[in-house]
């Protein structure tokens, strides 16, 4: 029983951002309602494109989408009689709608953002490219530095060897 309301969350998922791309796109039946229960003065400014889900806050989305999971129960009930286990599964399908609606909220804002911003995000990373070719031959030139003095320590002649721990206390006299 629990694959089924798996299944059931996910279409959910997919219902909501449905359901929010298609808001986005035209709010014309909460502009109905809008025109329909409020006074001309209170009504929605007709360039705005707020809508059930579209530019609404939590409460007001799980409201919208709680109203229309329960006008879709009791329509399915007054279809098919018998019981389906319909209330089992509408906490996962309306959990899922609300996640839905978010994750196309955030994909729009997302999308957004790289159009408003995309040729300075460019700027950004071909910026980021040139200084980590600087930073790079920095290193090969430290390196090499170091490989220059390596190879002269090498070269050096070598010292004469030094007493040993032993010898040196022999010469003290405390051996």
């Amino acid at each position: 029983m629990l694959t089924i309301e798996i299944i059931t969350f996910i279409g959910s998922i997919l219902f909501g951002i449905l359901l929010y791309w298609r808001e986005s796109k035209s709010n014309k039946i909460y502009k109905f309602f809008n025109k329909l229960f409020y006074s001309k003065e209170l009504q929605m400014k007709p360039g705005s494109k707020k809508g059930f889900l579209y530019q609404q806050s939590l409460l007001m989305r799980l409201v919208y989408l709680g109203a229309l999971y329960l006008l879709a129960i009791i329509i399915i009930q007054f279809l098919i009689p018998f019981d389906m286990g319909l209330i089992k599964i509408i906490a996962p399908s309306l959990f899922g709608a609300l996640v839905g609606t978010y994750l196309a909220n955030f994909v729009f804002k997302s999308s957004e953002v790289i159009d408003e911003k995309g040729d300075s995000l460019v700027d950004a990373v071909k910026d980021t490219v040139e200084k980590g070719k600087d930073f790079i031959k920095d290193l090969e030139a430290k390196d090499n530095k170091v490989v220059a003095e390596a190879k002269k320590e090498i070269k050096a002649e070598p010292e004469a060897p030094k007493k040993s721990a032993r010898q040196r206390l022999k010469d003290k006299g405390h051996l």
